[in-house]
């Protein structure tokens, strides 16, 4: 892209009404997170390798991606097609290919620096003035994943060669069956914010992880009904064999449903909106990060909804 097209293309963005993708780019300190990202590279001397393509673009092509539902090879036509994508990316140029994407997506995984990155993004939420005052509510739900041929109901391990999943597992849900992962997550239920995420096999119990915050109130389903969190439990009840629900219990369950509500929020928004409910990644640690970039994706439109509403 050239210097006369570059120029043209910003003055076309600053006469627009400010975009949902602009205001979101200045929401956070990338700073921070470049240091981060930068940490995986190890050819940095002047003598060695490749230059590597900058690590804040990699990180928001993945964000765009999960806000818009595209592949590696469509990001890769839209970021060059769309002001708006080319504006966000902060007009690159050349742009990177879906090649390079899926490399940059896959050295996150191998590094595990997906996990670093998101403390950062909650230690900046934190300094925003948004911290968990009142409580959180943790949820879990699928994350739908290719189980291959229906003729088999078993994962095919380490020695699969196709796009069905390495690490994916079984697990039943009333009627329906679900092959893939599960996203296990906690909501503020003051700001509507994702605090902590865990992805799991599908197969894996929701009360088997416990995202609470000691000290702070943590409001659960029925799912998690006997298990004990770090944090003081606000669990809805559910009958036994031997103790049906009193009354009391019955007022207290409608309360905690009513309080936890938020938490529903996110998983509509990443299932319909960012139509993320179902991933092609082959590895539990692939998925991880994908889920991870999904929900910084989700907390960066929601600061977007709290900053209109001037409550940041």
């Amino acid at each position: 892209m050239d210097s006369f097209t570059t120029w043209t293309l910003r003055g076309l963005c600053a006469n627009q009404k400010k975009s949902r993708l602009s205001q979101i780019s200045d929401l956070i300190d990338w700073i921070p997170i470049r240091y981060i990202l930068e940490e995986m590279y190890d050819n940095k001397s002047e003598r060695g390798g490749r230059p590597n393509c900058d690590v804040i673009l990699m990180f928001k092509i993945l964000i765009l991606q999960q806000w818009y539902g595209l592949s590696d090879l469509e990001v890769e036509r839209q970021m060059a097609d769309r002001i708006s994508f080319m504006a966000f990316l902060g007009f690159p140029d050349p742009f990177p290919d879906s090649r390079t994407i899926w490399l940059f997506r896959e050295r996150m995984a191998k590094t595990g620096t997906d996990k670093p990155v998101w403390a950062e993004l909650q230690r900046q939420l934190d300094a925003k003035g948004l911290k968990v005052r009142h409580g959180i509510a943790q949820d879990a739900t699928f994350i739908e994943a290719d189980p291959g041929s229906s003729e088999s109901k078993k994962q095919r391990g380490n020695e699969a060669k196709t796009r069905r999943s390495k690490d994916g597992t079984w697990a039943k849900k009333g009627n329906e069956s679900h092959f893939g992962y599960k996203l296990h997550q906690t909501t503020d239920i003051d700001y509507c914010l994702i605090r902590d995420i865990e992805t799991s096999t599908a197969s894996l119990h929701d009360s088997q992880v416990d995202l609470s915050i000691p000290g702070i109130p943590v409001f659960r389903d029925r799912g998690y009904f006997g298990v004990k969190p770090k944090g003081i439990d606000f669990t809805m009840k559910r009958r036994t064999t031997d103790q049906p629900l009193s009354e009391l219990d019955k007022e207290r369950n409608r309360l905690i449903s009513s309080l936890r509500s938020p938490v529903e929020r996110p998983h509509a928004v990443i299932k319909r909106v960012f139509r993320a409910g179902r991933v092609l990644a082959t590895t539990i640690q692939r998925v991880g990060v994908i889920m991870t970039v999904t929900a910084f994706a989700f907390n960066l439109y929601q600061l977007c909804t709290l900053k209109n509403a001037s409550i940041i």
